[in-house]
């Protein structure tokens, strides 16, 4: 479902072609038309409702298609031979294809997708023609960067961020401490707002940073990369393994980075990133601005011209770095995250829940709804949301001591005195929690007079405990006269292993 999602995004909001929708998903454009003409049927466009979840979509959607041996399998060979005479289309192979099936020819998407699918098989090599504004391509340079720390002078490593336009070769570098998620999509955060805006695609290579299934065929970005994507409404494209052609672009980029950026700072030392990131920004600006040798102008003028009024706009607010994970919630409907615990609805117990989590806070999503938020904790222990409780754990959660305490006074002296007893004389504090919880159900079978005169018998006979009041109060003693025994007793110390007279009634 996330993918029919990502299909309508990218086509409707992105304005990608079902061609470029296909290779960025890794599906086929046949397999692009079909979802897109299947939602058409069913009613659903970009946006989605906010309530259509997948469960929903996944309902509306899919339907028994007819089998595949009741269409006509055209001659792909010769369809590609046709279209190498002048003036041939695809369209007009698509119209004599159909007339000459009779209603059992492939639709004109389908036929395209099949034919492009076929002729992908044939090897091939060509020069590649990049529209203005369609593809940025990143990739880290080889070698590291030494950073002298001024303290200890331990020497650490830093890496050379680059990111090239296909059209233009305009070039963003900057260095990072490491290759990791948070550098990798944070560098491109940095690149796209030097760039004042965004590329339809994004091709990086198959860093296990960024893709969570490297593939030939279908390489699927890791959900936070997704989001990044989302977020700037972009795709992303990965290059083929082992296939650098795909990015030749910013191979190129990469090596002469190396050569007039790198290289010029080889007899430098420096003491910290930020000040190893201000000596690469005006050698970055020289670069872009150095004369083509072939072509007339620079890479900041060939930007200006080709790349810059294609880009789409920035959004609003910059990206805020996500990590997500995948967890079942236990029977105590706790998520967990780096130590610290988060409610959620007791009611998805045992299912499985997506988790989101910023800086600065933690979402739980479940079919691509968020079901709870809370502000992220740095330190040990639960964040509990009263409504995820369970009635019962809800209404134990709700009273305090000092509540409790109140609750007692309310009802008589006595009985105050025994709550406190119980949250004084337990070895953990919920034990006295249970035994007070117990009185204030006692409290609902009896009257405030009688649990008061109870408790004041079992503070006597030196047992205020829950069993020996409700015992007093069951056999109705709390009405009779004290006796001399009650008041020997009443000498005694007051200790929990002391039963008193009533245990054995």
């Amino acid at each position: 479902m996330r993918k029919i999602r990502e299909i309508l995004r990218l086509s409707h909001e992105a304005g990608l072609s079902r061609a470029q929708v296909g290779r960025a998903l890794g599906l086929s454009k046949g397999v692009v038309s079909k979802y897109l003409v299947r939602c058409r049927e069913n009613g659903l466009s970009w946006p989605l409702p906010p309530e259509l979840d997948d469960t929903a979509i996944e309902a509306r959607l899919f339907v028994t298609a007819r089998p595949s041996h009741q269409f006509v399998m055209p001659d792909y060979a010769w369809v590609h031979q046709e279209l190498k005479r002048k003036g041939v289309t695809l369209q007009l192979l698509w119209e004599e294809y159909a007339q000459s099936c009779s209603g059992r020819a492939f639709r004109y998407t389908a036929f395209c997708g099949h034919y492009r699918e076929w002729a992908g098989k044939l090897r091939r090599s060509m020069r590649q023609v990049y529209r203005a504004g369609e593809k940025l391509f990143i990739d880290y340079a080889g070698p590291g960067i030494p950073i002298v720390c001024p303290e200890t002078g331990e020497i650490r490593s830093a890496w050379l961020f680059v990111a090239v336009l296909g059209a233009s070769n305009y070039t963003y570098a900057e260095a990072t401490w490491t290759q990791s998620k948070p550098d990798w999509i944070g560098a491109q955060v940095r690149a796209l707002a030097y760039m004042g805006g965004v590329p339809e695609l994004i091709v990086p290579d198959n860093a296990r940073a960024l893709i969570a299934f490297a593939s030939r065929y279908e390489p699927d970005p890791n959900r936070t990369y997704q989001e990044f994507a989302t977020h700037y409404g972009t795709a992303i494209l990965p290059a083929r393994p082992g296939k650098p052609r795909d990015k030749a672009k910013v191979e190129v980029g990469v090596l002469v980075a190396e050569r007039w950026i790198l290289a010029r700072l080889r007899h430098r030392r420096f003491f910290s990133l930020a000040e190893l990131n201000a000596a690469i920004r005006p050698l970055l600006e020289d670069l872009n601005a150095r004369p083509f040798k072939k072509l007339p102008g620079c890479r900041r003028s060939a930007f200006e011209t080709l790349d810059q009024p294609a880009l789409k706009p920035l959004p609003a607010t910059s990206y805020e770095y996500a990590e997500w994970k995948a967890q079942t919630l236990w029977i105590d409907y706790h998520v967990e995250v780096d130590g610290h615990y988060y409610s959620a609805p007791h009611a998805l117990v045992r299912q499985k829940l997506d988790i989101r989590f910023t800086r600065t806070r933690v979402e739980i999503w479940f079919k691509g709804n968020r079901v709870a938020h809370h502000p992220r904790s740095s330190r040990a222990g639960h964040t509990t949301i009263p409504e995820h409780m369970p009635k019962s754990h809800r209404a134990h959660a709700e009273w305090s001591p000092g509540r409790l305490l109140n609750w007692g006074l309310s009802i008589g002296p006595r009985t105050r005195d025994v709550i406190r007893w119980q949250l004084e004389h337990r070895a953990h504090p919920e034990q006295g929690y249970r035994a007070c919880l117990g009185l204030l159900r006692l409290s609902k079978d009896y009257s405030r007079a009688r649990l008061e005169a109870a408790c004041r018998r079992a503070l006597a006979i030196g047992a205020p405990t829950f069993q020996s009041i409700s015992s007093i109060l069951k056999n109705g003693l709390d009405q009779q006269a004290e006796s001399p025994d009650d008041e020997r007793q009443a000498s005694l110390p007051l200790h929990e292993n002391v039963r008193g007279p009533t245990y054995y009634h």
